[in-house]
Order: C-alpha cells, then structure tokens, then sequence
C-alpha cells in the first residue's frame, strides 16, 4: 500500500479527482493533513477542512471537528431520496483512465442487505457475537467502506483497523488484539503466508480470513494453511467478487461451502443475475465455458460521473453491467474469475491468461509472490514474461521457472518473454497488481 501523504503521483491524482467531483470540503486526519491542504488549493468554491482529532485553525481554513460537534449548531437536515448519490468513488472500470462511480443510498443499502443473508454469514444472521476484526484495505476503496466498515459495524464487530500498513505494525495488532476474522487483499494474505516474522502463535486466534478485491490463487491458500499449521476445518478461507460499480459485493463463497469449491469467488448474492457471453460471438454460456462476466441488480451503480458515453459502454440498455471479467460457473452456480479482458496476452491469436500461469509457478514452495504480463514480440505479437518474488533465503533460476510453466502448459503459454525476479510486485491500494506499470519494466529488460 502506497503512503498517499508521500507519493507526488497520488497527490496529482487526488487533485484530479476532487476538482473532477467539484468537493467542497475535506474531512481526514492528522496524517493527511499535509495532503489536504496541498489539495485543497486546486479547488474551486471550497469551504474548509475538517480535522478529525484535531483543533480549530480558522485562519488557514481548518476546523477541528470536536469544535464543530461541541458548537451551538442549528442546520435543516436535508431530505435524503433513495435513488440520489450517496458516494462518488472512482475506477479505472474496463478501460480508461479513472471515472467517478455514482453509487446511490439504494445501491449500497442493497448491498449490505445482499451480504447479511443467513447463507453468507458466521452465525446464521445473528448480529453482536463479539467478532474482533483485524482490517487494512482502506476506506476510501469500496471494499473497505461498504464491504468492511459498513457490514461490520452492522453486525455490531469490534472493528480494528490501521492508517498505514507496516508488517510490525500489522503484527502488533495481531498479537494484541487477537481477531477472528482479517479481512484482506490477496498481497497482504501472501504476506501472511510467507514472511518469516509472522509465526503460527499470531495466528492462533484467526477463525475467518476474507479475500477481496483481487483474486487469490489455491496455492496461496494453501501456504497460508501450512503457515499457521491449521486444516480447511479450522480456518474459513472465503473469497468475495465485486467491482466498485456495483457497490461492491455480486459474488460471495458460502461460510460453509465445500472443500471442493476452494478458489471459487462464491455464488451470486440475493436480488442479482449473471450470465456469461462469448468474447467471440456474443452468445450466451453454459457451465465451464469462460466467457465475459455480465452482472445485474440494486447495487449497480447509477452511472460515471458526467461520463455519460462511459456508462453506456460499461451499462446497457437493459441494465446489465459489462465487468471486463473472464469468468465460468459450474452446475451448482459456484463462479470462477479467470482474468480481465484487458489483461489477456494475444499469443499468435491464442488468448493467454496471466493468472493460469501465476497458478502454476506458485506451486513451487520458494514462490512469494508472482505477476505475469505480455510484453512485446516481432513474430507473436506478445508473449509472457514473469516476475517472480522468492521467499527470503530461497533460490531458483529463471531456468527453474521457465521449466515449471513448459511442463505444465501447452506451448503459447511458456514465458518466452523471460523471467525477472524482483523484491516485490507492485500492487495498488486494493492488492491488485499494476500490470502496466511492469509491462513498461518489462520492455526495459528485455
């Protein structure tokens, strides 16, 4: 997770994004005060920033939001309507540079209704059984807010949750806080299942694990069982599909699901369809053919932000929502996300999935952390190329690799690209690898 108060890039596109949605404010903390008040002087009409934990500085138009609560205020609420903007997340969606994501108080209270069915839940539906939920993905990403903060002060979680991401920090909260459930992202369950600092006792309390935002791999799961020593009857590995237009949640696996369905993102939630269409000829899928995943219900969102011609290509007429997503489902309706779209390597004409391949070298007990990308070819048009992250002290050549994937994989698939280790894989704030930015690393080394 990148420090937004330390990235100039970030700051940029904040910038971008706030000037983009007209705000008029900011609320943050001592942390991204630097942030905010950098920010806040690209923007039009703006009225203030609010400090949570912090005091009134009215000259530098900051106020704290203690004197706010504690002031003699009197304000006319305003009549809030279901169907009005409640949030305006952005997202890159299927293609394109980010867009604001208009999600309505509708979208996200179906959300949350969707979630808190029996079938989804630890405890049949029950609510206050004193859960403590260990959290990092942050709020401002969809998951975080209506997936994370929202679901669980609902069911009334002991919500336990950190401004930054440190692996003693993350530790520390562990050994203190004892949580039954983390809530994470495929990098930080890859953290957890390879770092040498976190041992089986910091993991002793864990019953629960929750993978979102990006998909995991059942290799990955499986190291994380052989690190804290527990059996798929112990720990609960559930794994979750969703898209910031759509609120998030649209695929969620069963807290009791069969061994068997390991890998799978779950099973529809309540009051929503799918189908799965041909990339080729735009029909209709049956099971265990993977086609682009097409998705409809309340959650999805109303449209992008004065992007009326995005939201025509991602929504269509009779409201379905185009993901971008490669998926399959099998006879008892349990989903498969194979890839992006956008993301597939064109071998000859042969589609590749990067995510096959990253299975298959996570195999090998050496393996951190993998991401494969098609660089440029002058007969293939691309190939892949790997980038690999070795646990500390393990070796293996980009021989080792290349062989792994050549046994395993019919031809097109083998990393004619090469094999690059590096010390980690560039991951965004929700755990989902920037193929962009190492296909540009990629061509470099090649």
């Amino acid at each position: 997770m990148r420090d937004l108060a330390a990235d100039p890039n970030d700051n940029e596109e904040v910038k971008r994004q706030f000037a983009d949605c007209n705000v008029k404010a900011i609320a943050t903390i001592e942390l991204f005060m630097p942030i905010a008040q950098e920010v806040c002087k690209a923007l039009k009409d703006y009225k203030g920033t609010i400090w949570v934990g912090g005091e009134d500085d009215k000259a530098n138009g900051v106020y704290g939001l203690r004197p706010l609560l504690m002031a003699d205020h009197k304000a006319d609420l305003p009549t809030v309507n279901a169907d009005e903007v409640c949030l305006i997340p952005y997202s890159s969606g299927t293609t394109g540079m980010p867009k604001g994501v208009m999600l309505t108080h509708k979208n996200l209270v179906s959300n949350l209704k969707q979630v808190l069915h029996p079938k989804f839940m630890k405890y049949d539906g029950e609510k206050g059984k004193a859960e403590v939920v260990l959290t990092v993905p942050p709020f401002f990403h969809i998951y975080g807010f209506n997936a994370i903060l929202n679901y669980n002060l609902t069911i009334g979680s002991h919500l336990v949750t950190m401004p930054r991401f440190t692996p003693d920090d993350y530790i520390k909260c562990l050994d203190e806080y004892e949580p039954t459930t983390l809530f994470v992202v495929p990098s930080l369950l890859a953290f957890l299942a390879t770092h040498p600092h976190v041992k089986k006792e910091h993991l002793q309390s864990v019953e629960t694990i929750m993978v979102g935002a990006a998909p995991t791999t059942d290799s990955m799961l499986e190291k994380f069982l052989l690190k804290c020593e527990k059996t798929k009857d112990e720990i609960r590995l559930l794994q979750g599909y969703g898209m910031t237009e759509s609120s998030p949640v649209t695929l969620l696996t069963p807290y009791t699901y069969p061994y068997s369905k390991v890998g799978s993102v779950g099973q529809l939630v309540p009051s929503t369809q799918a189908k799965i269409v041909s990339l080729t000829t735009g029909e209709m899928l049956g099971p265990h053919k993977s086609g682009e995943l097409w998705l409809k219900g309340p959650q999805v969102m109303k449209g992008y932000w004065n992007n009326e011609a995005a939201t025509k290509e991602t929504v269509d007429s009779d409201g379905w929502l185009h993901t971008g997503d490669v998926a399959y489902y099998d006879e008892e309706h349990y989903f498969y996300i194979v890839d992006r779209t956008k993301e597939l390597i064109k071998v000859k004409g042969n589609q590749v999935s990067p995510t096959e391949i990253e299975s298959v070298i996570m195999e090998r007990a050496e393996v951190a952390d993998v991401a494969v990308v098609g660089v440029p070819h002058p007969l293939a048009g691309e190939v892949p190329k790997a980038f690999v992250v070795l646990k500390p002290k393990h070796k293996l050549t980009e021989k080792d690799v290349y062989d792994l994937v050549a046994q395993k994989l019919t031809k097109y698939k083998h990393l004619e690209g090469g094999v690059l280790f590096l010390d980690t894989i560039p991951r965004n704030a929700a755990g989902k690898i920037m193929r962009n930015e190492l296909k540009v690393l990629g061509a470099k080394k090649n």
